[in-house]
């Protein structure tokens, strides 16, 4: 419990250390926002083929692996069919809202539900490992995450602190979510395996669906293509050693 308590909040948190550096730096290059993008698509690609469908077959078998798995894409696409994502969302799109508009929080908050279900169910599978992996690769889509929130507020003329407490709020959004999680799974067994699996769903619809689109749209694919790479084999040596 506490190690699920610790990896979760250092997890959620992350949004949080994403945006920090934007209290000093008021712009990230599209370049390095690619980079960056694709080396989280890459962890999560990993973690999601190698560490969380693995163990959901092994907790539940065929039938909750498949269910799971499509329960986690059915529910990514609601929300980002339904609620606007900040991550890719246009500037021009956004700028017809005042910066603290409900509607935004809302997004938000709503968008970073399943993330933490999913570091929540990883920590109450059997598998040791796979909680700190889920919760390793979360925290690496945060951080990016994160730093793209914040360069938005502050480009809504929101200031610097502000976007930042709004970020950290996100973040406690997850960290609650992350709790509610483990203690459904841990009290109802059958859980484990379809939430792992709607954990990999989730997962590898943000990347097809968000992160890989958003890292090739700007002309830098090819050093976003060696991130990705990059991104997959560190959370694979991460498996490896900790696993």
């Amino acid at each position: 419990m506490v190690s699920a308590l610790i990896g979760s909040f250092i997890s959620a948190m992350a949004t949080v250390l994403g945006a920090i550096p934007l209290l000093f730096v008021r712009t990230l290059s599209e370049k390095w926002k690619d980079v960056l993008v694709a080396f989280t698509a890459g962890i999560m690609v990993s973690a999601s083929t190698f560490g969380l469908m693995p163990q959901a077959l092994d907790e539940g078998g065929m039938i909750s692996l498949t269910l799971g798995l499509l329960a986690g894409i059915f529910v990514l696409d609601l929300i980002s069919e339904k609620i606007p994502n900040p991550e890719t969302a246009s500037s021009k799109r956004w700028a017809e809202f005042d910066p603290s508009s409900l509607l935004v929080i809302i997004a938000l908050f709503i968008h970073n539900i399943p993330e933490g279900l999913s570091t929540g169910f990883s920590y109450a599978s059997e598998n040791e490992g796979l909680g700190l992996m889920v919760a390793i690769s979360i925290g690496a889509q945060n951080m990016p995450e994160g730093l793209i929130l914040a360069v938005f507020l502050i480009n809504s003329q929101v200031s610097r602190m502000r976007a930042l407490l709004i970020v950290f709020m996100t973040g406690i959004m997850e960290l609650i979510s992350a709790v509610a999680g483990y203690f459904a799974a841990s009290y109802i067994d059958w859980m484990i395996g379809y939430g792992l699996a709607f954990a990999a769903g989730a997962m590898m619809f943000i990347v097809y669906k968000e992160l890989i689109p958003e890292s090739h749209g700007h002309g830098y694919e090819r050093p976003s293509t060696y991130s990705f790479i990059a991104g997959l084999l560190v959370m694979v040596y991460i498996s490896f050693f900790f696993g």
